[in-house]
């Protein structure tokens, strides 16, 4: 149900809420997030088209987030990069359905609304202060990096 277009626009556009406004370039976004530089690429294009995150070229440019992460929900950044297809008529295309869904499509199309409306109220903030166990997964490298620089100051 999530691409893979989808979680590479979710990671960069976390790690860009979690740079406090400050630029990157794609290679220091695709560095931080683990996503293909190339692949990233189009991905920050489709992202800056919709005008979530906004681009400036030569020293000192590159990607900052457009929108304050507490106003950008989950949903918002699925909806621009590649939208979760909802069933709206019978996927076979049976004409004894005379265009209205079985109780199963019925019942997953129900199922998708309800992740919509779930992820419609997931802030991009609400990611990054959510209490786990563990960090968020575009974070894990640069934690570890200032943790053995810690070590080797210590």
């Amino acid at each position: 149900m999530i691409t893979q277009t989808t979680e590479y626009a979710l990671r960069a556009v976390v790690f860009l809420a979690m740079s406090d406004g400050q630029a990157h370039t794609t290679a220091q976004i695709a560095d931080g997030t683990k996503v293909p530089t190339a692949y990233l690429s189009k991905v920050l294009q489709s992202l800056s088209r919709a005008g979530l995150v906004s681009s400036q070229r030569g020293l000192g440019g590159g990607f900052t987030l457009s929108v304050n992460p507490s106003d950008l929900s989950i949903l918002e950044i699925i909806e621009t990069v590649d939208p979760i297809p909802r069933i709206h008529s019978c996927p076979l295309g049976l004409a004894e359905h005379g265009g209205a869904m079985c109780s199963l499509h019925k019942q997953l199309d129900e199922a998708l609304a309800l992740v919509e409306i779930s992820l419609g109220k997931s802030s991009i903030r609400d990611l990054i202060e959510a209490p786990t166990r563990v960090g968020l997964c575009t974070m894990k490298k640069k934690r570890r990096k200032a943790q053995k620089a810690k070590k080797r100051i210590t």
